[in-house]
């Protein structure tokens, strides 16, 4: 063992414990507040139904609408093809809330579509149910499954696309000898992360569903905690919730596989086939469209709305603002001891630490929020709670991906200065000041950045504890919206949107400002 690794060791342990402690804790108290007479009823099987049947359409939509999507990505070149890959990302950190009110303004009964619709004397369409949840998880997870898949094309060798040219391969033969053997590895991998994030989905039910048609488990969780205050039957839902989720995690780890299609030179993919430009070009502009449209006239309605905005919308602001703080502070606590101390442990160690600070993928925010609530409610009223369990819950939610992040820097670090540190005595404290933390700026900008992003935008745990006075952005957003002040939520919607970005932006920024390349 290195000179300076116990210290850090036994932080990122104790970081890993509370982790494990707080989910384990919270799944306990569930399961002790699941009664054994607590039956399902048949509202309740609907919604598992349900949760199922829209993770599966959303995750089978998703990637193969971003197969020939990142096809068309990896084979074109055109001005501003940089700004759409970034444009693929832009989801990600995008409030749920605010898509979902994007989605309305072109989709929604008054939206853009219908008005089209009726000028040419055809019926309407309607967002809400079934099909609606399942669109606005395909706005979301499109991105995503298309990055994954560029990822996979990028990675193939250009001297692969050349030989296939050389040897007179045809567009039929390059797709079966090349590009179906990456596909096969990374499309499974992708459909199933797509499929548990949509199984945790809260917020695109909660605004789009809600009817017996249209529940998923986590808003029958919900609807049992406000409506009926039926702590036992949200208990048992919670559990089912957890079911679904582990499973689904388990199949991720199982079927991510490394594509193992051998090495080349690094150069970018080469093939640019003169076939296909014009279909290639058509689902490029589609998919743009598709993402950029909603967010668009969003932002040309909210404009307007934005003066006359409600006090108490900014009180919420300013709410959400100090809870992402917090929660993007505690995440990156947590997040950098674990890092360190995966980095520096034995193997074995190593992998448990990682697996607990992953748990958090797994782990759904209304169940961790349920438990929550069982072990607060007691003792102190819970809108007193609702702010820092919130950014509790979200810090945790974050992890996961600073940790992506985090573990290969410090791996870097440790791998080109670790042994120069333990020679002249640095350990602790002083090694983390020195060493480590001038050249982590970027990871540690970027995931503070994410993880106060996630947290500007959720709405979940929040839902489950706030009143009146203790409301986040996202919950006021959506309470203007349930009263029909869609005018006053478009500008909220915008507002929340702006502070989401900024607060990235200022974060990631401030992470590159003379940081060390």
């Amino acid at each position: 063992m290195a000179y300076g690794a116990q210290p850090l060791i036994r932080l990122g342990q104790i970081a890993a414990g509370l982790v494990v402690l707080l989910i384990a804790g919270t799944i306990l108290a569930v399961a002790w507040r699941a009664e054994a007479s607590a039956r399902l009823g048949a509202a309740d099987w609907a919604a598992i139904r349900f949760t199922l049947w829209q993770a599966a359409w959303s995750a089978i939509l998703s990637v193969a609408l971003a197969i020939p999507l990142a096809r068309a990505l990896a084979r074109r070149r055109f001005p501003g093809r940089s700004a759409v890959v970034t444009i693929l990302g832009a989801p990600f950190i995008l409030p749920v809330i605010v898509a979902v009110l994007g989605l309305l303004a072109i989709f929604g009964r008054n939206g853009l579509l219908n008005a089209g619709l009726g000028a040419l004397g055809l019926p309407e369409v309607t967002i809400y149910g079934a099909w609606g949840v399942v669109l606005a998880h395909v706005f979301f997870n499109l991105p995503l499954a298309t990055r994954f898949l560029l990822q996979a094309w990028l990675s193939v060798p250009s001297e692969r696309f050349r030989l296939a040219a050389s040897l007179g391969f045809g567009p039929a033969a390059t797709f079966r000898i090349i590009e179906w053997p990456l596909l096969r590895a990374t499309v499974p991998g992708a459909a199933l992360v797509i499929f548990l994030i949509c199984t945790t989905s809260f917020a695109v039910a909660l605004t789009l569903g809600g009817g017996p048609s249209a529940t998923t488990i986590e808003l029958a969780i919900y609807q049992a905690f406000r409506f009926d205050f039926d702590l036992g039957r949200a208990a048992l839902l919670a559990l089912v919730q957890l079911g679904v989720t582990t499973v689904a995690g388990l199949l991720v780890l199982g079927v991510a596989v490394p594509d193992a299609m051998g090495g080349g030179l690094d150069r970018e993919v080469a093939y640019r086939p003169a076939r296909g430009r014009f279909l290639d070009g058509l689902m490029i502009l589609l998919a743009t469209v598709f993402l950029v449209t909603p967010i668009g006239a969003l932002a040309v309605s909210g404009v307007a709305a934005l003066p006359g905005l409600p006090a108490e919308v900014w009180w919420a602001a300013m709410r959400s603002i100090a809870t992402a703080l917090g929660s993007a502070l505690l995440c990156l606590v947590l997040s950098l001891s674990i890092a360190l101390a995966v980095v520096r442990a034995r193997r074995g160690v190593a992998r448990l630490l990682d697996l607990a600070g992953l748990l958090g993928i797994a782990a759904s925010p209304l169940v961790i929020g349920t438990g929550l609530f069982i072990l607060t409610f007691p003792w102190i009223a819970p809108s007193r709670l609702a702010l820092p369990l919130t950014g509790l819950v979200n810090a945790i939610m974050a992890m996961p991906f600073a940790l992506r992040a985090l573990i290969p820097a410090v791996a870097r670090v440790e791998a080109d200065y670790g042994k120069l540190a333990d020679n002249l005595g640095l350990r602790g404290g002083a090694r983390l000041r020195i060493l480590i933390l001038p050249r982590l700026r970027r990871p540690i900008g970027f995931s503070a950045g994410l993880a106060a992003a996630l947290s500007m935008g959720d709405l979940g745990v929040v839902a489950l504890f706030a009143d009146a006075g203790s409301a986040t952005l996202p919950l006021q957003l959506y309470r203007l919206m349930g009263a029909y002040r869609m005018e006053a939520a478009s500008g909220a919607a915008l507002l929340l949107l702006g502070l989401s970005l900024c607060i990235f932006w200022v974060f990631d920024r401030g992470g590159r400002v003379d940081a060390d390349a």
